[in-house]
């Protein structure tokens, strides 16, 4: 059984200079950026998913959690992919009553909700949480009953940009379930944000209502065309025909 810190050690062996030095770059950790001062180790997101196959189901929360801590951005990936398996792993079963592994999920979902502003950019957002706070949203707790969706309204309504955006990205779990109200509330809770990504992310969660429910998107777009960021609208119409999108487009 490996621990964080030979985890780490291992991830450390694999540095690329060349590839760090690109990774920085895209990640915008320059100053004034909003990936400012992250450490990259310059490896590649299929190298850490060769990491987390080989470490998964044996460390405990607290090892998992050491990795959340680290100044290295692979390393911290690796430990929210860790915690993406743990929920997979604690989802119920086919033949097992739907809140089977209630209590394992709710553990999951604290370690990664007291570690959330440790993922400090988008990757690390879009990679984890529609796995971890989305999965934990989709089966009934120890007494049968839905989990409250307020968690997203609370990670909404954060001071922190990369919580605001969990809020969001998670409820793309919801809409591959036929629930689209949940990503329409957190967006409008969302539309006055001054950030890029999440004008983007914002976009990404209504497309992907869209691609189920076309005429749910329409309405959504059309009645708050006026507060909707260019970039979410843009987001937004992608999957619409040329024409149509033109047509939205041309109102901004």
């Amino acid at each position: 059984m490996p621990t964080s810190n030979e985890i780490e050690q291992a991830m450390l062996s694999m540095a690329d200079n060349a590839q760090r030095q690109i990774l920085q770059r895209f990640f915008k950790t320059g100053e004034g950026q909003y990936g400012e001062g992250d450490k990259f180790l310059g490896i590649k997101v299929p190298q850490t998913r060769a990491v987390v196959r080989m470490a998964r189901h044996t460390l405990p929360d607290a090892e998992i959690e050491k990795l959340l801590l680290s100044p290295w951005h692979e390393v911290r990936l690796c430990g929210f992919l860790l915690i993406v398996e743990e929920m997979a792993a604690a989802r119920p079963h086919r033949k097992e009553p739907p809140s089977a592994h209630a209590q394992r999920r709710r553990q999951i979902l604290d370690l990664y909700l007291r570690n959330a502003r440790r993922a400090n950019n988008w990757d690390l957002v879009d990679l984890s949480c529609p796995y971890v706070v989305g999965e934990f949203l989709l089966s009934p707790d120890e007494q049968g009953q839905m989990p409250s969706t307020g968690i997203l309204d609370r990670l909404a309504k954060s001071d922190n940009l990369w919580e605001q955006r969990i809020a969001i990205v998670s409820t793309l779990a919801l809409i591959r379930n036929g629930r689209a109200d949940d990503s329409f509330r957190i967006a409008d809770a969302l539309l006055a944000h001054p950030h890029d990504l999440i004008h983007k992310a914002v976009g990404w969660a209504l497309r992907e209502v869209g691609k189920r429910d076309i005429e749910a998107l329409r309405r959504y777009l059309d009645t708050r065309f006026d507060r909707l960021p260019r970039t979410s609208l843009r987001y937004a119409i992608e999957r619409m025909p040329p024409d149509e999108r033109r047509a939205w487009m041309s109102r901004k």
